[in-house]
This record gives C-alpha cells, structure tokens and sequence, in this order.
C-alpha cells in the first residue's frame, strides 16, 4: 500500500511539474495576445484591362504594413502610412489637381487582396489611363 501511496505522489508531483507551467502560460495568454498587433499584408496587382476578370496582371508587390512596413513595394514605409492616415480605405485616395492627363482610353486595372488590420480586403480599380493612375496623391499604387 505505501508503494501506491509513493507512486500517487510521484505522479501528482510531475504532473503539477509538467503542467503547472503550461496552466501558467495559459493565464498569460490573454496579456499577450492584447499586445500583438493586427495583420496587414496586401497584395496588390497592376495590368491593361477594364476590369480584374479580363486584365492579365502585369506587374504584382506584397505589401505588409504591420509590425513594420516591408514586402516587394518599393515604397512600403510611405504606401503603409499614407494607407493609415486613410484607415486602409483605398477608395480615400484620391487624384492630385495639379495633374492634367489625356483622355485617351487605355484602362489600367489595380487590384488588392489581402488583410488590413485583422479585416480581409478586396479591392479593385480601374483608371482610364496610365496617367490617371500615376495622378493619385499616393504612392501605394506607384508600383
């Protein structure tokens, strides 16, 4: 009976050995995961098209804006904070009016995928032309 008693404790023993730390981690979970930051990477496309179904894509950039501005975007650390001053709302950039473009029509299609701060983002645009697209006060599609 006492070598039952014996092996009883030895396992309650390394059981609160093994998994009191795991119970431990697991109550400093929620602390930690309220200091992580929401998820922004984007992948946004360029091509010669009236709409993304029809456009081929011509030129493609990651963009990921969160913890820090990288990816393939040639200008990640202005595309990322122009994109927060807009609070990820594409549709907010807007054309600049020193700009002045033909209108000949040669339409050029951006598309976006990806995840802004936690939220899926789907995104499309079409400009009449190159110019119209390079007029945007943005470099986020200056790819």
């Amino acid at each position: 009976m006492r070598n039952t008693a014996r092996w009883a404790a030895a396992l309650g023993l390394t059981a609160a050995a093994v998994c009191g730390p795991l119970t431990g981690a697991a109550a400093a979970a929620p602390d930690a995961a309220s200091s992580l930051y929401a998820p922004s990477a984007l992948v946004l496309t360029t091509g010669h098209g009236d709409s993304a179904a029809t456009a081929t894509p011509e030129r493609a950039v990651t963009l990921n804006c969160a913890p820090t501005a990288s990816g393939t975007h040639p200008a990640a650390d202005r595309a990322c904070a122009e994109l927060r001053g807009v609070a990820g709302d594409f549709a907010a950039l807007k054309a600049r009016d020193d700009v002045w473009c033909t209108k000949v029509y040669d339409p050029v299609v951006v598309t976006v995928q990806g995840v802004w701060q936690g939220r899926r983002v789907a995104y499309e645009r079409t400009f009449g032309n190159t110019c119209a697209k390079d007029a945007l006060d943005s470099s986020v599609f200056a790819f």
